[in-house]
Formats: C-alpha cells, structure tokens, sequence
C-alpha cells in the first residue's frame, strides 16, 4: 500500500468529477428547458387604425403596420355586395374583406342591404336598419388557423 500523501489524491479527484458532472448535467438541463421556449408558437403582431364616425355612419379601417404578419382579414357583422344571385350576404369564412400591405383602406357604411344598394360582390356595407356590430381586423403570420386580433371597433347604425 501507498503512504498517507497517496491515498488523498483519490478523493480529491472524485471530488472534482463530481462537480464537473454536476455542472455538466445542469447545463445540458438549461439548455434543453432554454430551448422549449423557444419552440412556443408566436403571435402576429400587427397595427391597425379603426375609427367609427356617428356623423356619416362609416368605419374606417387602415393597416398601419405589417409587423410579422402577412395576412390580414377584415371580420365581423357587414355584409358583402350582390354576386349575382341578388341577395345580399352576411359575410363569413371565404369572402371576409381582406388588407395586403401596410397604407391599404378599407371603409364600411351603414347601407340599406334590402334595397339592392349593393351592386357588386366588391361593396361591402354594415345593415343600416337599426343594427349596431363588431368589425375586428385579425392577422396570421401563415396560411393556418391561428389569427390573432389587431384591432376592434363598434358601429351603430341606429
């Protein structure tokens, strides 16, 4: 068997593997659970301008920034002009109006959507007849199902 001074590099030695596993392992662990952050879906970041004028009973919508977004969609309570087979209709999934680039307006007023005001599929318009809604301008930042909401205005038509 070896002396005393021998026998005490050993311990030193598993002493010091042990602390660098442990840093090892703990670093492996953060960057593993760091990198799960970064997988989490992010939200289209847009802006839009939304005013309601009582006076003249229009809305005004305008895309004032694109962010990380590359679609936008006008959604809510309007309808959309005749195609055709003269009837007006509420728009819904497929003929929402849409924005492509920042600077682009969109305008609804309150029309009467039974008398045929409307004469084409591009009019669009919110029902005059004493109705009040919700126009929300949402974004996608691809060609899937997540939209996220941009900006949301009342109209009353009353």
């Amino acid at each position: 068997m070896g002396d005393e001074d021998e026998r005490a590099v050993s311990p030193v030695i598993g002493v010091i593997l042990m602390v660098a596993i442990t840093v090892i392992l703990a670093a492996v662990i953060a960057a593993f659970v760091l990198d799960l952050g970064d997988s989490v879906d992010q939200e289209a970041q847009s802006g839009a301008s939304m005013t309601w004028d009582n006076s003249s009973q229009e809305m005004s919508i305008e895309l004032t920034s694109e962010g990380n977004a590359n679609e936008w969609q006008i959604r809510g309570d309007y309808y959309v002009g005749d195609d055709g087979s003269g009837t007006t209709d509420e728009v819904s999934e497929g003929n929402y109006a849409t924005l492509d680039q920042a600077g682009d307006t969109f305008s609804l007023e309150c029309v009467d959507t039974t008398a045929g005001s409307f004469d084409s599929t591009d009019d669009y318009g919110v029902e005059q007849t004493d109705e009040t809604g919700t126009i929300t301008v949402v974004a996608s930042m691809s060609e899937d199902d997540s939209w996220t909401t941009v900006a949301s205005e009342d109209w009353d038509c009353r």
